[in-house]
C-alpha cells in the first residue's frame, strides 16, 4: 500500500497524463448582448431597464469527433419563466448557428438547438437545465451526438466550428432573434495542460502540508 506522500507525488504526474491521453478539442465562448444583431437597449415590458445579461460556454469535441458536449452559464436570461415577473427577459430558444460567413452582428442559420424550437439535442436528449439557487439565470447542459442537427449533421459542421465560424445564442421574449450570443474559440492544449496539472499540484501541496501537521 502506498504511503500518503508518495501518493502525493505521483498523483500530479497521473493527472497530466490522463489529460494527455485524451485529444478532445476544448472551445470557449463569452456570451455578450453586443456581438448580437440587436443591439439595442434590455428593457422590461413596461420600457424600464433591466440588468445586462451576458454568459459563458465551454464546449469538449470527442477525440472522434462524434460528439460535442457543452455547458453554458447564462445570467439576468430568466430560464424557468418564474425567476422574474416580467416576461421580456424570458428565454425561448436556444441554438448553436454556423455558416462560412458568420461573425459578430450577422445572422447564421441555426445548425443545432438544445432548448424551444427547433429541438435537435434528441439521439439521445442529454438536455439537462440547472436553475440558479438564487438570482436571474442558470446553467444548460447537452451534447450533439453524430445523428443529431437541424437539416445538418455535426460533422458537416465541424470546419466551421473549428475555424470560430458559429455561435452559440439564446433568445428571449424581448430579443427573439437572439439576446446574447458567443464564438467558440480554440482553447490551446498546452494551456489546458498546464491550468489542470497546476491546479493538481497546488491542490496536493495543500494536503501535503496537511499531513505533514498531523
Amino acid at each position: 500500500m502506498l504511503r500518503p506522500c508518495r501518493t502525493l507525488l505521483i498523483l500530479p504526474a497521473m493527472l497530466v497524463l490522463s489529460v494527455s491521453a485524451r485529444a478532445d478539442i476544448f472551445l470557449f465562448a463569452n456570451l455578450t448582448h453586443d456581438q448580437e444583431t440587436n443591439t439595442g437597449p434590455l428593457t422590461t415590458s413596461t420600457g424600464d431597464p433591466r440588468p445586462l445579461s451576458f454568459g459563458t460556454a465551454l464546449f469538449d469535441l470527442n477525440d472522434a469527433k462524434t460528439a460535442m458536449k457543452f455547458t453554458a452559464t447564462i445570467y439576468n436570461i430568466d430560464i424557468t419563466g418564474t425567476q422574474t415577473e416580467d416576461t421580456n427577459d424570458n428565454l425561448r430558444a436556444a441554438h448553436i448557428h454556423a455558416s462560412p460567413t458568420a461573425a459578430p452582428n450577422t445572422n447564421a442559420p441555426v445548425v443545432w438547438g438544445f432548448f424551444g424550437a427547433p429541438f435537435n439535442d434528441n439521439n439521445p436528449n442529454d438536455v439537462v437545465v440547472t436553475p440558479f439557487a438564487s438570482g436571474v439565470g442558470g446553467t444548460i447542459s447537452g451534447k450533439w451526438d453524430l445523428p443529431e442537427g437541424n437539416n445538418t449533421t455535426l460533422d458537416a459542421q465541424l470546419q466551421n466550428i473549428l475555424t470560430g465560424h458559429s455561435y452559440i445564442n439564446f433568445h428571449t421574449v424581448q430579443f427573439g432573434g437572439g439576446e446574447i450570443r458567443g464564438f467558440p474559440t480554440l482553447v490551446p492544449e498546452p494551456g489546458t495542460l498546464a491550468l489542470l496539472a497546476g491546479l493538481g499540484v497546488s491542490a496536493l501541496g495543500l494536503l501535503a502540508r496537511r499531513l505533514r501537521r498531523r
